[in-house]
């Protein structure tokens, strides 16, 4: 039996078509020379999710959606189709009965519908394993797991504790690294390379005897929880899930830094509505951005969470590198999707760097956040969600959020419409 070797693109042809057959896992095993669990990981390590419907029918995935005689939920009165059967509006994003239903089958081996009986006739999330989908997987975590910076978020964290004071102090790296060997356990070229990759708060300014003079310029070690972040989640990903299930609700994310190594904003915007929302957080770090969306989804129930955030747009920062912890509520049930932009391509979620131009307004860049609150926070977005936007026939983004989905999810939030002659952009607004 082959040990410790890659599956090559053979082999995971030969898994494609043998799943098709209906083979078992120790079959397929058996014939390639791997364990039956080898076959199962590569399996569910490699899903391809697909929403697609069947000949005839649209995408559901709805529970009730073969008794359902749900009309008009977009609000055209004049279709006369059921709300089930429409593929330009999903019931996900309207219907306030809407319950996901995830096949049984799916639970228990072979994890996927390649060769389910069903699948001609079936509307679910299909799962499919892809020879070509895989392979193209397999080289991209190859690729990234070779590079970046090989810490976890929370040893970063606890070096930059013990290290960022002592340089600002005047000492030397080596001096560090011989005083407290133990608790560091690292190399100090390695420690000099994450201080000029900016991981810690102290910077290369700080230690007097790093030479600085000009360097070729050289792409910069990204920090990651998951180095695999972006397979399935790229921006072609994105165009072809929107593609797939058009009408969904788009939320762009993005963070926003006052002075380096303070306080930073997590801000949410609707693409449709252009409403708003922004969070403080006391540093920018992916486990702050995962405690928002937990609370989130705690504060306005599961349903109303999943109608709203149904997908999300970020760029490549480290903070939003620990996507299934978004995607995933504290029970493990999928609660939204998570895409990335293209590197270098701020562009592709522009509303959202549009209004952050409103915020600099009030809050000028450079301006540390580290006195403010979250009341003020919230105080800064009623303005702004409370200016009228000429692209929106003049109304306000909190008016147009209201009619299309309500003013509960505003009140939960804190969000008040401000009279049209009091709205303030300057930083009177929050002087004290």
């Amino acid at each position: 039996m082959k040990k410790n070797r890659h599956l090559t693109q053979e082999e995971r042809n030969i898994i494609e078509q043998r799943l098709i057959r209906k083979d078992s896992f120790k079959s397929i095993g058996r014939e390639l020379g791997k364990d039956p669990t080898t076959i199962a990981k590569e399996i569910r390590n490699h899903i391809q999710f697909r929403k697609t419907g069947c000949y005839g029918r649209s995408f559901n995935d709805c529970l009730i959606r073969k008794d359902c005689t749900a009309r008009h939920l977009c609000g055209n009165r004049k279709c006369n189709r059921y709300c089930c059967f429409c593929n330009a509006h999903p019931c996900s994003a309207l219907c306030p009965d809407y319950h996901q239903q995830i096949c049984s089958r799916l639970s228990k081996p072979p994890y996927v519908c390649n060769a389910c009986d069903d699948k001609r006739s079936c509307t679910l999330e299909k799962r499919i394993y892809s020879a070509i989908y895989a392979q193209r997987e397999y080289e991209a975590v190859r690729s990234e797991s070779r590079q970046g910076i090989q810490l976890t978020e929370e040893e970063a964290l606890r070096l930059d504790s013990l290290i960022s004071p002592l340089l600002m102090k005047g000492q030397s790296l080596h001096h560090i690294c011989v005083n407290h060997a133990d608790e560091i356990m690292l190399n100090e070229r390695s420690l000099y390379n994450y201080v000029d990759s900016g991981i810690f708060a102290a910077k290369n300014i700080d230690m007097p005897r790093v030479v600085r003079m000009g360097r070729r310029k050289k792409k910069r070690d990204h920090f990651k929880v998951d180095k695999k972040c972006r397979i399935g989640r790229s921006y072609q990903d994105f165009l072809l899930f929107m593609a797939e299930s058009p009408g969904l609700p788009i939320v762009e994310m993005d963070s926003l830094e006052g002075r380096k190594g303070g306080k930073v904003l997590l801000t949410l915007h609707f693409t449709i509505p252009q409403l708003m929302l922004a969070f403080i957080r006391d540093a920018n770090t992916s486990q702050s951005v995962i405690d928002i969306f937990n609370r989130l989804c705690l504060d306005l129930s599961p349903d109303i969470f999943c109608g709203l955030f149904q997908v999300l747009l970020g760029d490549n920062g480290s903070e939003f590198s620990n996507p299934s912890a978004i995607e995933t509520d504290l029970h493990g049930s999928r609660r939204t999707r998570v895409f990335y932009c293209d590197p270098q391509a701020p562009y592709q979620k522009g509303a959202a760097e549009n209004n952050h131009t409103l915020i600099r307004r009030i809050i000028p860049k450079g301006t540390s956040l580290d006195s403010f609150t979250q009341e003020d926070i919230t105080l800064t977005m009623n303005h702004i969600n409370s200016y009228g936007r000429p692209n929106l026939g003049d109304k306000t983004p909190y008016k147009v959020f209201a009619s299309l989905y309500g003013e509960d999810f505003l009140r939960r939030m804190g969000a008040k419409l401000i009279p049209p002659d009091k709205v303030t952009l300057r930083p009177s607004l929050l002087k004290k």
